[in-house]
This record gives C-alpha cells, structure tokens and sequence, in this order.
C-alpha cells in the first residue's frame, strides 16, 4: 500500500490550500517543503535583526473569500489592516496624487491635474468592472476557452466588449480615458506584458482587476506580514491531519508504467503515493522533477518554451525612522498615506524600463510599487522604526552585462538613488538594505527564472492556454502527477484559487 494518498511538493499558499481541501474530504496528504519553513513566495521574514519584512509578495488583494472561509483562516490568525489611499504617488516635481477608495475624494484629487480626468475616472472602474465579470465567474472553475467566454457574451452587448478587451493594448486604453500624462502614469500598469504598446495587455490585466470582486475586509495589509496567509493556512491544514515537513528537499517524482507515484528526497528516502501534486512552477516539476528523459517526448519542447522571460527586483530596507515626504504636504501628514506609493510619473516612464529590461538592462530608472508597512502594522519591527520594500518593473532574466551577483549592488544603489528624488533623506535613513535580483527569487524561493507567477501572464498563456495549449486544467498528461501552483489557471498573485481548482480536480478525478 501506498504511504500517502497524496503528496504535495511544496510550501506554497496554494499547495497549502490544495492539502487543506484534500484533507477536509479524507485524504491523506503529506506536503514536503524544502525551506525551513512554509510560504514559499507568500513568507515573511526576518532579513535585518529585529526586522520583518514580506519577502516576496506584499499586499492581500485577489486572496479568494470562499477560501478563507472554507478553510477558516482567520481562525488561524488571519488577519488584513486596511490600507488607504492605495496607492500614493509622488511626482519629481512636487506635486501628488493619492487614490482613495472614495471615488469622490479621488476625483478632487485629480482634478487638480485634469477635470477631464477626474470625469472620466468613474468610466475607468465601469470599464474594469465589465470585463472582470466576464473573466471572474471562471476564476474557481476550470478554465474557459476563448471559445467559451465568448458564448457567455453572446448576444449580449459586452460581446464587441470582449472583442475589443481581447486585442486592445493598455497603453491605448489608458490614453482613452486620460489627458494628463502623469495621471496616465499613475493609471498604466501592464504586469507581465511589459509593453505598454503590446495587444492583449488589457485582457491580461483584467486578471489583476478581478479583485473588483473581492470582499473589502480580505484587501490590505496582513498583520505580521504575508506570511501569516502562509501560516494560518498551514495550521487549517494540520489540524485537518495533513503532514507538513519543512526543511526536505524532493529530488524527483517516481515514475512507474503507469504514472507519478510518490518522491525520492536528496538523501535517498523513497515516500509513495497514489498521486503526487507539485506546488513548484511547471518548468521546474516538468523538466526539474520529472525530467526530459522521463517526459512523454511531445512535451519536452513545449516545456522548455514556456514563457519565463519577464521579471522584476524586489529591495528591502530597514530604516531607523521614515524617510522625509514633507514637500509632499503643506502641513503634517499623516503617515498612513506612505504606506503605499507608485513611482511612476509617465507613460514615457514605463516604456523605457520595459525595453531598457527587454533589451538586456536593469531599467535605469524602474517603475516602484513602494511600501511601508510598518506605519500600519506594528508587529514588524520595534516603534519608531520601519520597513520598506520596493517591487521594482522590470529587470531582465539574464542581464547582457555581467551576472546579477556582480550587478547586484550597483542596481541596488541606482534603485536608492531614484527613491532620494521623492525622500532626499533617505540614505540617512538605511540602517541596512537588500535587493533580490530575478537570479535570487529563483535560489531563495525556486522560481525559474525568479518568475513571480511562474508562468509570464501573457496572452499566450492565459485561462485554458495555462500552463500549456491542451491540457485545460490540472492533471499533467502523466497520470497521477497534477500541478496546483501559479502557473495553473488563473494565475499570479495570492489568490488561493489554483490551490483550490487543484483540489477540487483531484476530488472530481478519484
């Protein structure tokens, strides 16, 4: 008999929501992950002495509601601090623009750009709204063909919608419904596609805006960091009787004639299972744990193709105070604003650190989703003092001048030198500081390529098309072998919901 009914590799929020499902339905699961601890991506850790910081991701916005409530994680000491405005952003020449959750207060914002602009922003979260309820409805089911959204559409007047949201790039999108060129920056935003230019940016964006949908107490900041998701998930699922084993590193996936059924870990120990599930990226548990020698040969060179190729740096900092934002704020502020900032004042902007990373090069001057935590959490670091982190856009895979352990420092220091523009003061700040380049996202959290979603989210790898044309789901053309992480529909960031179309495949399949 088997050990297990089901293995699961790696700690991952999603490969923890897959073990918590299967373990609710009387399965029994044991999830191996090679860290020290659980998390994966979704981890908060102590870089500097006395500060904790989310490692990789960072903010709670797409973390699914059927989720959190089936596998009761607030429970578990799951907890989300509101955060607003969301974001904040400084502009060179002084002047700011802060986005509330208030439609209202966000258009006086903006009027003081452009009353056109502060018009038209009410346009621009219907136009996002309309196309995340075409795309949301499949965000916990497997996922669609184009095929298929269309006939959800059909005969209905968001089917020329769809048409257009399918082909239309965001750049254009956003001149649509923008004049002012540094408002236009603050709305752009491409993600994987990189290119403002790029048709089928705004389709795969509207992944992003699905949490359009989401409850407003699940939006925010986790209390105690990212990895609190990590964490509460981890006891939801122990308690359900699944065996988590940290600090164990799975070499390869046991294959007999009849498919995957079970692990050898690096020291030799063989564990079986009637069928395994990997939370690591496809690239990884394809070509890594099955291996191309093991791999049915129509699929080895898909395998390799699949798209890796944009990535990001992520900078942390300990700071003994907060940085000076005062030319921002005729009188005093509140801190709450910084907690999140966007530096991004053009469209121009944004362009140029995407071709300047396309063609090889740090972007020189990159787009920053910036955050300061600590204002609105305390739990992260002693008072007085904070924590900042930094997801910069965007950075090659392989950069065309040096390795990025010989860039490292130098990127990490023109990345300082950009932020000093908004806050002068902050060197005097930095008690210490980091920066994880694309090559150690994939040493520290084994994402090839440091892939954040493990798969680009790009058109040709969006809804049925991931992680590959044909397979339409979870289960791997290897019988017994299911993928249940990021590079499964619908994709990147913490949303829990591959973890749990996964699970609930298997269930179907069994």
């Amino acid at each position: 008999m088997p050990d297990h009914d089901a293995i699961i590799i790696g700690g991952g929020h999603n490969a923890l929501v897959c073990a918590g499902y299967l373990a609710r339905s009387g399965l029994d699961v044991l999830l191996i992950e090679r860290r020290d601890f659980v998390g994966g991506a979704t981890a908060t850790e102590e870089l500097f002495p006395g500060f904790r910081v989310s490692s990789c991701s960072y903010i709670c916005h797409l973390l699914q509601a059927k989720v959190i409530d089936d596998l009761e994680m607030r429970k578990y000491g799951f907890e989300v601090l509101p955060l607003d405005p969301e974001p904040f952003q400084p502009y060179p020449d002084g002047r700011r623009l802060a986005r509330w959750h208030s439609l209202e207060r966000t258009q006086e914002e903006l009027a003081s750009f452009s009353l056109r602009d502060a018009a038209a922003l009410p346009e621009w979260h219907a136009f996002w709204r309309r196309a995340a309820s075409i795309v949301y409805p499949w965000f916990l089911r497997p996922p669609p063909t184009r095929d298929q959204l269309r006939d959800s559409v059909a005969g209905t007047e968001d089917a020329a919608f769809l048409d257009r949201l399918m082909t239309v790039s965001m750049g254009e999108l956003v001149r649509e419904f923008f004049e002012d060129e540094a408002v236009r920056g603050s709305f752009l935003q491409v993600q994987d596609v990189g290119d403002p230019e790029a048709s089928g940016g705004a389709f795969c964006y509207t992944h992003i805006r699905c949490d359009a949908f989401s409850r407003p107490a699940d939006v925010g900041i986790v209390r105690g960091g990212m990895g609190m998701i990590a964490n509460s998930l981890a006891d939801s699922a122990r308690e359900q009787g699944v065996q988590i084993r940290t600090g164990t590193i799975v070499e390869r996936i046991v294959m007999d004639s009849d498919g995957a059924r079970g692990v050898v870990l690096d020291d030799g120990t063989e564990i079986s299972s009637k069928l395994v599930v990997s939370g690591a990226d496809p690239k990884r548990t394809l070509l890594g744990l099955v291996g191309p020698d093991r791999l049915p040969a129509e699929l080895v060179a898909p395998a390799r193709e699949m798209r890796t190729r944009t990535s990001y740096l992520k900078f942390h900092a300990a700071l003994d105070r907060l940085p000076d934002f005062s030319r921002y704020f005729p009188d005093s502020y509140d801190p709450r604003y910084i907690a999140s900032m966007k530096i991004c004042p053009s469209m121009d902007y944004y362009a140029k650190a995407w071709h300047e990373a396309a063609s090889g090069r740090p972007a020189s001057e990159p787009v920053m989703e910036v955050q300061i935590p600590s204002v609105i959490d305390d739990t992260l670091t002693e008072p007085g003092r904070h924590v900042m982190s930094v997801w910069g856009l965007y950075a090659p895979v392989q950069p065309q001048d040096g390795d990025w352990d010989e860039l490292r420092e130098s990127v990490g220091e023109s990345l300082i030198d950009v932020l000093c523009r908004y806050a002068p003061d902050l060197r005097d700040c930095l008690i210490d500081w980091s920066l994880f380049t694309p090559a150690d996202l994939e040493r520290r959290v084994w994402l090839t390529d440091g892939n954040i979603r493990h798969l680009d989210i790009v058109p040709e790898q969006y809804l049925d098309l991931r992680p590959m044309r044909g397979w339409g789901g979870y289960a791997t053309p290897i019988e017994g072998l299911y993928l249940c992480g990021a590079g499964t529909h619908p994709g990147g960031e913490v949303t829990g919901a591959c973890g749990h179309n996964a699970a609930h495949a298997i269930l179907d399949a069994i």
